[in-house]
């Protein structure tokens, strides 16, 4: 995921990619699967609606590291519905070109996103400036996504090998500029990374600031479907965070709301029907894309 994707929202467009992959690649390159491909647990799991969950969570849990989210803070307007839309839009390609697209697009998406990293620095509250391609940045950024879907996915009793997945994801995290072997490749090794950095980790103002404005986003007029599910969607993937991230932002951290949050989770994934899976992510594509283009022709 970009750095600067890390507070905008992040719904990947997953039935509708995957639909396009099965008749073929995106550029019509035959035989190209791409990163991953069939059979990778990488498809296994980006073919599930929750991951709209997982990747909230993602958000929720990038925005605790205090330099990435004042990077992304200063970096965008997020109260501006064109800004928010417009940037959702690019984080939902690079998403497409990296999990479904050939290997060429893949690479040609990473080399985007490296070098508009390289371009940008964020300042400290002290006036201190930093990049935004620093390694531990972009690697807290990979770990908080891939731990999310992982965790999402395990609740919800989706069957796939999460070491896999976490190993695949190795091939996600150089596009965006790290070494390959310097990022996890297990779900111990994912965890002993992200309790490495927890020290580092807390709520600021922008954090909180994102919280608040992801449960009311800028949504343009004539959206009410978006205006009315987002924030118990919204509550549901705050609720699905790790307690010690629920308590740095002030919000309930009892087991209960964590088993709740497992709960629906599951009956999501057991109660609904493959097809209507499919077309609960069209919808939610569909209402994205129309909320951006109303956000861009105001």
């Amino acid at each position: 995921m970009p750095l600067l994707g890390v507070v905008a929202p992040n719904p990947p467009a997953i039935s509708i990619l995957r639909a396009e992959v099965r008749l073929g690649p995106v550029n019509g390159s035959m035989g190209d699967e791409g990163l991953y491909g069939t059979g990778s647990a990488t498809w296994q799991l980006m073919d599930s609606p929750l991951m709209w969950v997982a990747a909230a969570r993602a958000l929720y849990l990038q925005a605790l590291h205090p330099q990435v989210m004042r990077a992304t803070w200063q970096h965008a307007n997020f109260t501006d519905p064109d800004d928010a839309w417009a940037r959702l839009r690019r984080t939902e390609r690079f998403i497409m070109a990296r999990t479904y697209g050939t290997v060429a697009e893949a690479e040609r998406a990473g080399a985007r996103v490296r070098k508009i990293h390289a371009s940008l620095t964020g300042t400290e509250p002290d006036g201190a400036q930093f990049r935004l391609d620093r390694p531990d940045l972009l690697l807290w950024v990979h770990c908080a996504e891939v731990a999310s879907v992982a965790d999402v996915a395990r609740r919800a009793g989706l069957h796939a090998d999460l070491d896999a997945f976490v190993a695949e994801q190795r091939r996600s995290a150089a596009l965006v500029g790290l070494e390959a072997e310097t990022v996890p490749g297990s779900m111990s090794e994912l965890r002993a990374c992200m309790q490495g950095v927890r020290p580092a980790l807390r709520a600021c103002d922008e954090a909180r600031m994102a919280l608040r404005l992801s449960f009311r986003p800028p949504v343009p007029d004539g959206s009410n479907g978006l205006r009315l599910g987002i924030p118990p969607f919204s509550a549901l993937a705050f609720a699905t965070l790790p307690s010690w991230a629920r308590r740095m932002y002030g919000g309930p951290a009892d087991p209960v709301t964590s088993g709740a949050a497992t709960a629906i989770l599951r009956a999501a994934h057991h109660a609904t029907p493959v097809a209507a899976k499919r077309r609960l992510s069209r919808a939610a594509v569909r209402a994205v894309q129309q909320a951006e283009a109303e956000a861009l022709g105001s």
